[in-house]
């Protein structure tokens, strides 16, 4: 690889490894209201959060470039703080990561709170513990695979963006330029070689991602019975 996709390559572990741990930072509490609570307002957030699920990564990425963009909201509110403005810089590759990932790790986590049950938290309240304790000492320790899972689909998701990091990124050479950018480069240019180094280790990531999820949890396995 050269001096330039080692870049990429460093730049996009860095925006995997900081949008996963603000994933989970963000998505953690989302996910536990959405399992826990009987609002109406239950169903239109959990829509918006998996809009990027079916929305054209393009769009996701236009709206967010006009929003941070010198006459959006965002955009002027970054430039009001002294922040500038966030599109084609590696924060602004970040927000939009977060917002274009959060299913990916607000699901499982929601699924696996889901799947503790009233029983513990109700068992923990008799003995005295508070909301926080048996969120931290009975709700986390349980869901502990669903935070595995969704620190591991954050991270895979992040690492494979294209179209967002286009809109919002650009193409930057180690500002802006992730790994997918430097294939699109190099399949551009003709250079097949190279293109076929990082294509073939963004293909054994995803095999080795996959293999993971399906060993977190049995009942994926092929040939298991269910009861």
């Amino acid at each position: 690889m050269s001096d330039a996709d080692l870049v990429a390559l460093w730049l996009t572990m860095r925006l995997a490894g900081l949008t996963t741990l603000l994933l989970l930072l963000v998505g953690t509490p989302v996910a536990w209201w959405l399992a826990r609570t009987r609002s109406r307002l239950k169903g239109p957030v959990g829509a918006v959060v998996a809009l990027p699920l079916v929305l054209p990564p393009a769009v996701l990425g236009f709206y967010l470039l006009v929003l941070m963009g010198p006459d959006g909201p965002v955009g002027r509110a970054t430039q009001a703080l002294g922040l500038g403005l966030l599109p084609f810089t590696f924060a602004g590759l970040v927000v939009a990561s977060v917002i274009y990932s959060l299913p990916f790790v607000v699901q499982p986590l929601q699924n696996a709170f889901e799947a503790i049950g009233e029983r513990p938290l109700e068992a923990a309240a008799t003995l005295r513990a508070g909301p926080w304790d048996r969120f931290f000492t009975v709700a986390v320790p349980l869901a502990r695979p669903g935070f595995v899972t969704a620190a591991i689909l954050g991270f895979a998701h992040t690492v494979g963006e294209f179209g967002v990091v286009l809109m919002i990124g650009g193409n930057i050479p180690g500002r802006t330029q992730v790994l997918s950018m430097a294939i699109y480069d190099h399949v551009e240019a003709l250079e097949y070689g190279q293109a076929h180094w990082l294509a073939g280790g963004l293909l054994a990531f995803s095999f080795a991602v996959l293999a993971a999820l399906y060993s977190l949890n049995p009942a994926s396995r092929p040939g298991r019975r269910r009861a």
